[in-house]
C-alpha cells in the first residue's frame, strides 16, 4: 500500500493498488478487475474527488497528442497529458485553447472533470472546448461520447463519476497573442467600473487584498495579426513572478501565520509591491502564472450580477475582524454554458475564490465565505473546498437528476464512487 497526497497537502489517500496504464485497453482491463477505481492527475484539487482505497490509476503515460487537423482546428489527445505539456505542443501546431486557468499542472481530463474555467465575460471554461471524449465505463466498455451522444452534456464535466476519460478531442482556435495589462487599483474603483472592465476586455480578473482597499487588476486582450511578441524580460519575469510573487510572498505568509495581528499591514505591503506592467506574449504564457506558495482554496460560482453584493458582504465580515486573512481574494468571470454540471450552467458567472496559507487553519474563514456564497445561489467548484451535499446541489443544478440518471447507466455498480461523490451526488 502506498500513500498519495494532493498538491495542497490537505488530502491523503492510501490506495491498495497504483497502476500506470498506457492505453485505453489497459484502463478497461483495470476497471473490470477492481470494484473501486479512480483516476488521478496532478492532484491539484483540494477536495477528495480523486481519492480511493482501491485501485488508483495514474495516467501520466497517456500523455500524447494523437492527431490534429489544422483546417478544423481540432486536436485529439490522451487524457493524461498536462496543460503544461499540451499548450506548447498546440502552439507548435499553430493552435491554442481559447481560454485557460491561471495554473497548468492539471491533466486535461482532470481540468475538464472538475470544471477548470479561467476568465472572460464572453468566454467559457475549458470543458466547453471538448467536442468528443473516450470514456471507459463501469463494466469496462469503451464509449465514444460526442455531440450526438445522449451523455455528451453530462460527460464534459463528469466529476470522475461516469468513468475514466482516456482520450479527448478539443476544439481549438488559431494560436494567438495576448496583450497583458496589469495594474493596481482601489477596490472601489474596480467595483465602480466593473461591467466596463469585464465587458471591455477579452479576459478580466482582479485580486483583492483583505483588510485593505488594494486590488491588482489583470486585463488580457487579443492583438491584431502581425503584432510582434513583446514578452517580459527574463529579469522582470524573475523579479515579479518568481521572487516577489513566490519567494518573498512565502516569507510574508510565514510571518503572517506566526503573527496574525500583522496581516492587515502585511496585506497593505503585498498590495503595493507589484506595480503596473504591460507585455505581449503567447496566450498560454499570459494566462498561466507560477504558483509555488502552498495554500488551500474554496471557490464558488454565482450569478454575475451578484458580484458587488457578495464582495460587500465579505468586506463587512473582514471589518468585524473575526479573523485576519493574508491571502488575496481572486475574482473572475465567464459566460453561461450548456454543460449540466458546469458551475457556469445557463448563467453568466462571477467566480470568487478565497484562499488560506497551508500553515493556517482555513475552517472558519471558508465556512463564513460559504455562507455568503450560498445565500447567492453559489455553486462550489468541484475541485475546491466546500461542505455542501446533494440536497443543496440539486437545488442549484437544474439537470442534477438527469446527471444522476446518466451516472446510473455508466456506472451502475458504483466502481467510480468515493466518499466525496457520495456526499455531493447522494
Amino acid at each position: 500500500m502506498t500513500t498519495w497526497t494532493n498538491w495542497g497537502g490537505n488530502v491523503i489517500a492510501s490506495p491498495a493498488l497504483v497502476a500506470t496504464p498506457g492505453t485505453t485497453a489497459e484502463v478497461a482491463d483495470l476497471v473490470r478487475a477492481h470494484a473501486s477505481v479512480k483516476a488521478v492527475g496532478a492532484g491539484h484539487s483540494f477536495t477528495e474527488i480523486a481519492v480511493t482505497e482501491g485501485a488508483q490509476l495514474r495516467l501520466d503515460r497517456m500523455n500524447r497528442v494523437l492527431s490534429h487537423d489544422r483546417e478544423t482546428a481540432r486536436v485529439r489527445v490522451q487524457a493524461g497529458i498536462s496543460l503544461h505539456d499540451l499548450n506548447p505542443q498546440l502552439q507548435r501546431r499553430g493552435l491554442a485553447l481559447p481560454n485557460l486557468g491561471d495554473v497548468d499542472p492539471q491533466s486535461i481530463a482532470g481540468a475538464i472533470a472538475t470544471g477548470t474555467h479561467g476568465t472572460g465575460g464572453r468566454l467559457f471554461g475549458i470543458a466547453k472546448a471538448v467536442v468528443a471524449l473516450q470514456l471507459v465505463t463501469g463494466d469496462g466498455s469503451v464509449v465514444e461520447v460526442d455531440a450526438d451522444h445522449p451523455w455528451f452534456d453530462a460527460a464534459r464535466v463528469g466529476l470522475g463519476a461516469l468513468g475514466i476519460i482516456t482520450e479527448v478531442t478539443l476544439q481549438c482556435v488559431p494560436a494567438f497573442l495576448l496583450h497583458a495589462r496589469e495594474e493596481p487599483m482601489t477596490l472601489s474603483t474596480v467595483l465602480g467600473g466593473l461591467d466596463d472592465l469585464v465587458d471591455g476586455n477579452d479576459h478580466f480578473e482582479f485580486y483583492w487584498f483583505p483588510h485593505t482597499e488594494k486590488a491588482l487588476t489583470k486585463r488580457n486582450n487579443r492583438v491584431a495579426d502581425g503584432t510582434p511578441r513583446a514578452p517580459l524580460s527574463r529579469w522582470k519575469h524573475w523579479l515579479d513572478d518568481e521572487f516577489l510573487s513566490n519567494t518573498v510572498y512565502e516569507r510574508i505568509n510565514r510571518i503572517a501565520a506566526a503573527k496574525p495581528a500583522l496581516i492587515p499591514r502585511l496585506n497593505a505591503i503585498s498590495g503595493s509591491t507589484l506595480g503596473a506592467r504591460e507585455y505581449t506574449d503567447h496566450s498560454y504564457d499570459v494566462f498561466v502564472s507560477p504558483r509555488t506558495v502552498r495554500f488551500r482554496e474554496s471557490e464558488f460560482a454565482m450569478p454575475r450580477e451578484a458580484a458587488q453584493q457578495v464582495i460587500a458582504e465579505l468586506q463587512r465580515w473582514f471589518e468585524r475582524r473575526e479573523q485576519f486573512i493574508g491571502f488575496p481574494i481572486e475574482v473572475r468571470f465567464t459566460r453561461g454554458d450548456d454543460i449540466w454540471m458546469s458551475t457556469g450552467y445557463q448563467r453568466d458567472t462571477v467566480y470568487i475564490a478565497v484562499h488560506q496559507y497551508h500553515r493556517s487553519d482555513y475552517t472558519s474563514y471558508f465556512a463564513a465565505a460559504q455562507d455568503i456564497f450560498v445565500a447567492h445561489e453559489g455553486r462550489p467548484h468541484w475541485g475546491k473546498l466546500h461542505t455542501l451535499d446533494a440536497a443543496y446541489l440539486a437545488q442549484v443544478y437544474p439537470r442534477f437528476e438527469d446527471f444522476l440518471a446518466v451516472r446510473e447507466q455508466a456506472d451502475p455498480e458504483g466502481r467510480f464512487s468515493n466518499p466525496y461523490l457520495d456526499r455531493v451526488l447522494g
